[in-house]
């Protein structure tokens, strides 16, 4: 349950969406003046989200890097996405936050370190620096909205599924599992997933980096990288072949390929 101060930095954190929203819509002469809005936007986000505690000091450089590339090739719709992505981590994960330390599943109070939050953002900030350098480079705005729905998707659907979900299946087996079980899936959990990727596909649309007719292929690849990422969770991480921040990586780059292909 979030309290006042979450709230108010929740709404610190909407104040600058939009005055990101405002800086990067103004009409820009050149190059320098695109670079200065991109480390001013960088700097207050990475600021930002560190006094609001979703990440740590790594985690916030790592952030700083996501973001300026990320504003660089997608521009408003990139950071725009950035920003929900963050937001529905920080809020689902403050969301029924004693059950999950009871599980044993919960993410540590000072928030994601950099190795976290480069599994999470890292495929899409290679897609937006693809962008810059292809002269092809819708498919590749394509390939990172898709990235980031997946990361706001599989995180979503697991921080609401250890919250709320009473009952867990193994994704490989169907055989039951307590919440947060590496693999598991539940209803709640992956609808709330599902709403999640929507909505960060639709703040692309909204934000200028994709047009409408990709909403679907955006959308429905991230779905599929949550999913995949369920399957590697049970298949490989619990047999601890791997750990879950690869997990996170692959499940994004799968969704960031899909996409690609797709369109």
């Amino acid at each position: 349950m979030t309290d006042v101060h979450d709230l108010s930095r929740l709404g610190d954190l909407t104040g600058l969406s939009f005055a990101g929203l405002s800086l990067a819509g103004l009409s820009l002469a050149g190059n320098e003046e695109r670079w200065a809005i991109a480390a001013l936007l960088t700097l207050a986000f990475a600021l930002l989200a560190r006094r609001m505690q979703g990440v740590t000091n790594s985690g916030a450089l790592v952030g700083a890097v996501s973001c300026f590339v990320l504003y660089l090739g997608g521009g408003a719709g990139g950071f725009a996405a950035l920003v929900s992505v963050f937001a529905l981590a920080w809020i689902t994960t403050r969301l029924g936050y004693q059950r999950k330390q009871k599980l044993g599943t919960a993410e540590r109070r000072e928030g994601r370190k950099g190795s976290q939050v480069l599994a999470n953002l890292g495929v899409a900030t290679a897609c937006a620096a693809l962008s810059l350098l292809d002269p092809h480079r819708t498919f590749f705005l394509l390939a990172m909205a898709a990235a980031l729905s997946e990361a706001a998707a599989d995180t979503v659907s697991s921080e609401i599924g250890q919250a709320y979900s009473q009952n867990a299946r193994l994704i490989t087996s169907w055989n039951p599992v307590p919440p947060g079980t590496d693999g598991a899936v539940s209803l709640l959990g992956t609808l709330a997933g599902v709403v999640a990727s929507g909505v960060v596909s639709s703040v692309c649309v909204l934000g200028g980096l994709l047009p409408m007719r990709w909403l679907p292929i955006s959308g429905g690849a991230a779905i599929l990288g949550m999913f995949a990422d369920s399957f590697l969770g049970a298949w490989l991480e619990r047999r601890r072949l791997v750990n879950n921040d690869s997990v996170n990586f692959l499940g994004t780059l799968i969704a960031a390929v899909a996409a690609f292909l797709l369109a």
